[in-house]
């Protein structure tokens, strides 16, 4: 899908899990205005990585529910670090935003 063809509808669809539907909602309701088409992109490149590993996945899943256990070509590793580094621009607005007037 090309990059210009998202919605913010079409983004919510594409994204698997809860949490991330429900980041996406935040990041749109509560991000300036002049920040939105930046903050948009980073969402519409993150869908267009799902998309185009849907039939990986799809592949994968086929293969354990056959034999049990992943495709050798498959390698598990942890991406805990690289998630939280993606993640932390957002948390740092999320902390900018919780210091408002007391």
């Amino acid at each position: 899908m090309a990059h210009e063809d998202w919605t913010v509808d079409r983004l919510h669809v594409a994204l698997p899990h809860s949490a991330s539907r429900q980041q996406l909602l935040q990041d749109v309701n509560l991000t300036p205005i002049e920040n939105l088409p930046a903050v948009l992109d980073g969402w519409a490149a993150a869908a267009e990585q799902l998309e185009s590993a849907r039939p990986l996945i799809e592949a994968a899943r086929a293969h354990m529910k056959v034999r049990g256990v992943l495709p050798d070509e498959l390698e598990a590793r942890d991406v805990t670090a690289e998630v939280l580094d993606d993640a932390e621009p957002r948390r740092e607005r999320r902390n900018d935003r919780g210091q408002g007037a007391a």
